[in-house]
This record gives structure tokens, C-alpha cells and sequence, in this order.
């Protein structure tokens, strides 16, 4: 349990320092002061000044900031202010936040092709070293006699040699209580599950999805462009899934159950982590890209929310009110906070 803790809290770190450290970087660059670099939300239990920033680690190890100057509309009159610099230096400073957890997957993707990353075999590329080979389960069908009997998604199936031969097993054993043997992270379960005929299916089926799955590395030259290509194809690919979400929320669906929040990804972490460092790599990506994503979100508090004020004070000709903005950010940030509570109340209910 300890280490899980230790590598969820470093996987925070690389995510956070990664997207605040875009902003800070940039900010720089463009002549803007920076005031505080911190990790985790106050209070403050370590801080050291260099030069004119702060760094600090803070009590709450959930996020991290970077306090820059003038991002109230403080110190318009001063040239190192964030509010001094025209809308297109200001639009640099909050985009590169989400530029930087799109940097880092690409750069995690490409380490990730070279050490070996988990995939589906028949989809392996040319020039593709295949290793750790195995029958997994890929998805479980809801309500299904799988999922009644506990097989989930990730377990890898025990003694069998490729899809064929467990789908053979299934069809043989029609109606019948069978024993498969799963191994999930570290533990081999025997789990007991009846064969049924499926109205979409021609022969009896216990509703799961399977592939030979494999740890797939690449060349090197070869690894960085995939990187690219692959950061590329998981960026539309939850966008898509986002925005699939949004619409089922405006249509007063529930979402809530496929949110996860600080608890939910803890123990996304610890199975991750009871699979082996490449599947930590893989969830780390994931988790960067999905913070991009949702920071460049058009909502208040968030980058993309800023980015708004900005294409409304270009359409005006005039800034938005800083005391109206800040007043709308506030209220932004107090429904993110609320909605994360929430999503962490869901969470431990259903894990614990």
C-alpha cells in the first residue's frame, strides 16, 4: 500500500510539474515575473526563494500552481505584469500548460516504444519485437455472466493458448458451471461462470472481448514518430469520448459513473502498478493527455476558460471586468471543487 501511495503521489508530480511548468516557461519567456511555483495547495510545508519565484511544497498533494504576476489584473502599469502583455502573449502563457501534458505523452509514448509497451499483438507494426505474450481479457459486456462472476477487464486467462481455443471452451460447455483460471496483477483467481446463448452470437457466449496481448517495442527511429502518431490518435480519441459525455450530461444522462477522481485514480495506480512499470508508463500517458484535454475546456477556472475572457475582450475591443471575472472564476473553481467531492464521495463508496 505504501508504494502504491509513493507512486500515485510521483505520478501527481509529473503531471502537475509538467503542466505548470509549461506556464512558468513561457511566462518567462515573455518577460512575464512569476511569483510562486508550487506543488499541492496550501498550507506550505517547505519554500525556498531563487531569483524572483518561490517554489514551494504544499500540504495537499492533489495539484500545483503557478502564481503569476499580474493574472488578477494587478500591475497593469508594470512591465513584468501578465495583464501588461497583449492578448497573444497572455493566449502563449495559458495554453502552455496543456501543450506541456501533450509534450510529456509524446515524450512517455516514444521511452514507451523503445522499452516495450502492453498492445494487442495483431496490431503490431512492422519492425515490432514481441514479448510476454498472452490471452487477455480486453472488455467485460455489462450484465453479462461474465461480469455476474467478476472477470474484468485486464485479467489474462490461464492456460490457454490463443482465442480459438477459449472460444472452443466456452462453446463446448454450454450451460454448464466452468472454472477459469484468471490471473489479475499479482493473484490467480478461479472464477465460476455459466455459458449462455446470446441473442447477437451463434453459439453460447460468457460476454467477454479477448486479444493475444503482448509487451510491443520498436526501434528507436522508429519509436519517436509512433510516439507522435499515437499522442495524436489518444488526443482525438478522448476528445471524442469527452465529447460524448458532455452531450449525455446535457441530455440529463448519468456520467458519473465513468468519472474518477484523486481515490479513483489511486486505485487505477495500484492495479497499474501490481501490472509492471509499462502499464504505469501507459496510465501516466493517459492521465497527461486527459489533463490537457480537460484544462483547454471552455469553463471558468480552467485554461480554456481564461482563453474565452481573452476571445471576448478581442471581440469587444475592451478587457471583461476584472472583478467580474474573477467572480466567475471563483464560482468556476467552487463547481469544480464540489463536483470533485462528489466524484471522490462515488469513489470511495464504490471501492471501499
Amino acid at each position: 500500500m505504501f508504494s502504491t501511495i509513493l507512486i500515485f503521489l510521483a505520478i501527481l508530480a509529473v503531471l502537475v510539474l509538467a503542466h505548470e511548468a509549461g506556464h512558468f516557461w513561457v511566462a518567462r519567456r515573455n518577460g512575464v515575473r512569476v511569483d510562486e511555483f508550487g506543488f499541492g495547495f496550501p498550507p506550505r510545508l517547505v519554500s525556498w526563494k531563487k531569483g524572483q519565484t518561490r517554489y514551494s511544497i504544499n500540504l495537499i498533494p492533489l495539484g500545483g500552481f503557478v502564481k503569476i504576476h499580474g493574472e488578477q489584473g494587478e500591475g497593469r502599469g508594470d512591465s513584468d505584469s501578465f495583464a501588461s502583455k497583449p492578448a497573444g502573449k497572455r493566449a502563449k502563457i495559458i495554453v502552455a500548460g496543456v501543450l506541456m501534458n501533450f509534450i510529456l505523452a509524446i515524450v512517455l509514448m516514444s521511452f514507451g516504444n523503445i522499452i516495450g509497451m502492453p498492445g494487442v499483438v495483431a496490431e503490431a507494426e512492422s519492425g515490432a519485437k514481441i514479448r510476454d505474450e498472452k490471452i487477455q481479457i480486453t472488455g467485460v459486456l455489462a450484465d453479462s455472466p461474465a461480469e455476474k462472476a467478476g472477470f474484468q477487464a485486464g485479467d489474462i486467462l490461464v492456460g490457454f493458448k490463443n482465442e480459438n481455443e477459449f472460444q472452443g471452451f466456452i462453446k463446448q460447455n454450454e450451460g454448464q458451471n466452468i472454472e477459469i483460471k484468471v490471473a489479475r496483477g499479482k493473484e490467480i483467481l478461479n472464477l465460476q461462470v455459466v455459458p449462455k446463448i446470446s441473442q447477437d452470437s451463434q453459439g453460447p457466449v460468457i460476454g467477454v472481448s479477448i486479444a493475444k496481448t503482448g509487451i510491443i517495442s520498436y526501434p528507436v527511429w522508429q519509436s519517436f514518430i509512433k510516439g507522435i502518431v499515437d499522442t495524436i490518435n489518444l488526443i482525438f480519441l478522448i476528445v471524442q469520448i469527452a465529447g460524448k459525455l458532455i452531450y449525455q450530461a446535457f441530455l440529463g444522462e448519468s456520467v458519473m459513473n465513468v468519472l474518477a477522481g484523486p481515490v479513483g485514480i489511486y486505485k487505477i495506480t495500484a492495479q497499474a502498478a501490481g501490472m509492471g512499470f509499462s502499464y504505469i508508463l501507459n496510465l501516466i500517458i493517459l492521465l497527461s493527455i486527459q489533463l490537457g484535454i480537460i484544462n483547454i475546456l471552455p469553463f471558468p477556472a480552467l485554461d480554456g476558460g481564461r482563453l474565452l475572457f481573452l476571445a471576448i475582450e478581442k471581440i469587444k475591443g475592451k478587457p471583461v471586468s476584472q472583478k467580474v471575472e474573477n467572480i466567475i472564476h471563483t464560482i468556476g473553481f467552487a463547481l469544480l471543487m464540489l463536483l470533485m467531492a462528489v466524484i471522490t464521495w462515488r469513489d470511495i463508496i464504490r471501492f471501499f
